[in-house]
This record gives structure tokens, C-alpha cells and sequence, in this order.
């Protein structure tokens, strides 16, 4: 299981998170903050839980191109 999270409110709208995983991530038109997609709001935290490993790959790669380390990958 894949586990996302995405603190949302630090973010500064860069796209790279959506340019490497266009399939769990867009750009909100109203603020131009990233949106991941399908995700459950927790105080600020983003989070989708996914069964679908092949998406881990894509969104690992989001992760470590964040310039402001907001978005968390786990492999559960």
C-alpha cells in the first residue's frame, strides 16, 4: 500500500509534483497550489492511501523534487 501526504498550505506552487505524476497531482485554478488528488483533508495534511504500487515510483519522484519537502511517499 502507498501512502501520500501533502501539506497543502506550504505550498508554493512550483508543478513539479504535477509534471512527475500528473496522475496524483494538479494545480488548483483558484489559489495555483498543488491539489493531490482523491485525498482525504486532516488538518492541513493531504492523504491518500493507494494499493496501487505503481504509482509509488512517480510520486517518490515528486517528493524529492519539491523544493519545500511538503509532499511524503511511504511504501506500507
Amino acid at each position: 500500500m502507498v501512502v501520500i501526504t501533502l501539506q497543502r498550505n506550504k505550498c508554493i506552487g512550483c508543478n513539479y509534483c504535477v509534471e512527475l505524476a500528473p496522475n496524483q497531482f494538479q494545480m488548483s485554478k483558484k489559489d495555483g497550489k498543488t491539489v493531490l488528488l482523491h485525498s482525504k483533508d486532516k488538518k492541513g495534511f493531504f492523504t491518500v492511501k493507494s494499493n496501487d504500487d505503481v504509482i509509488f515510483d512517480a510520486c517518490d519522484k515528486a517528493s524529492k523534487a519539491c523544493p519545500v519537502n511538503i509532499i511524503s511517499v511511504k511504501n506500507v
